[in-house]
């Protein structure tokens, strides 16, 4: 799809000229440049999570309507229709959590909220604003879902047949750990998969789902049960599960994060972000007919192991018979800011070594606001 540059038209219609021009649009819009930056940056962070809140709960609580509409026989549901139920919740967080990452975050669950504002990701005045937010979304959603689709709402989390109270309580919390903590880890952790973290967001709720649907309706949101109960006027005395439970499913994976942040875990797997591009860039092969300083075993597909130090993990590199000449050099400055010449002259392979571990622990950690959140 050819996507023009946006024109300056606040907007166009049929038959309008288009107007557009190589000086980039004001930042502001007209009107409110009396708005302060921290105070714009909060409502287009708020504005994002109502909508993305919106628009999360609402295709789920859609799906789960049509599920739950009991057939003319007055069947139980089902495992297909547990798995139909799944899979909206899934899909349709990974959706908009992709749409709207660059905009807020695309957190849409208080208890989410809850665990980046304790690592220090989202500030506190953030966090509440979007809680704010994303509860009057859940609401907004739950209301139109009961418009727009015939028969009474039925899209509520209760506890399911022989769950009691207190196992409700720690499947919420045990499965609300687990997607807070895959989201610490592929979205707040920088690396090179963090544009895909939508995606392993979205599957870690749907096995969440169909781990826990049938016991307790799956909230693992605070948000997702008050919107349909705020709807239909009905509190459950045990809804407060599904707000303690989200809520220490928080603390757990936070104290889990602060553990292996405390224990170093990038020195665990160091070449868990490091490929053989990194490999030419960072242990270039200055003279391909001396070979490299250290030991090296040719193998069966033409490439060579290099052994650079004792502790250092051994990496296959291209030969130069394999790769039709010299390495390719050029992206060294774009990984570390440094001329090839500057990699070239280096006495050993340590300093190259050394270099990437530098470049990669100066990168900021979640706890330093690391998920793209302005304070």
């Amino acid at each position: 799809m050819n996507i023009n540059r946006p024109a300056d038209n606040p907007i166009v219609l049929p038959g309008m000229r288009v107007k557009t021009s190589e000086r980039p649009p004001p930042r502001r819009v007209h009107g409110l440049s009396w708005l302060p930056p921290a105070m714009r940056n909060h409502i287009i962070a708020m504005l994002g999570e109502f909508t993305g809140t919106f628009l999360f709960l609402f295709f789920a609580f859609a799906a789960t309507q049509v599920a739950n509409t009991a057939p003319p026989s007055s069947q139980k549901p089902n495992v297909a229709v547990l798995l139909y139920i799944s899979l909206a919740f899934g899909f349709s967080l990974a959706v908009n959590v992709w749409v709207f990452f660059r905009i807020s975050g695309g957190v849409f669950n208080p208890a989410v909220t809850l665990g980046l504002c304790l690592i220090g990701a989202v500030g506190w005045i953030r966090g509440f604003l979007i809680i704010l937010t994303q509860m009057v979304g859940a609401i907004a959603a739950a209301g139109i879902v009961s418009c727009l689709f015939p028969g009474p709402l039925n899209v509520r989390t209760t506890l399911g047949p022989d769950t009691s109270i207190v196992r409700g309580l720690f499947i919420e919390m045990f499965l609300t750990a687990q997607l807070i903590f895959t989201i610490f880890m592929l979205a707040a952790e920088k690396h090179k998969g963090t544009f895909l973290a939508p995606v392993g967001i979205g599957l870690c709720l749907f096995i969440a789902e169909l781990a826990g649907v049938y016991f307790t309706g799956g909230s693992l949101n605070p948000a997702r049960s008050f919107g349909p109960d705020v709807i239909l006027h009905t509190f459950n005395g045990y809804h407060w599960i599904y707000w303690v439970g989200p809520a220490l499913g928080a603390l757990l994976a936070v104290a889990l994060y602060r553990l292996i942040k405390a224990l170093e875990y990038e020195t665990a797997n160091p070449g868990a972000d490091f490929n053989k591009p990194d490999a030419e860039v960072f242990y270039p092969d200055e003279d391909p007919g001396a070979g490299r300083r250290g030991h090296h075993s040719s193998g069966y597909d033409g490439t060579t192991e290099a052994y650079i130090t004792p502790h250092a993990p051994t990496i296959t590199l291209p030969t130069p018979s394999s790769t039709g000449g010299h390495l390719n050099r050029s992206r060294l400055q774009s990984i570390a800011g440094q001329t090839a010449s500057e990699y070239s002259t280096s006495p050993d392979h340590r300093s190259h070594h050394s270099l990437g571990e530098d470049t990669y622990n100066k990168a900021p950690g979640a706890e330093e606001g690391n998920l793209g959140l302005p304070r």
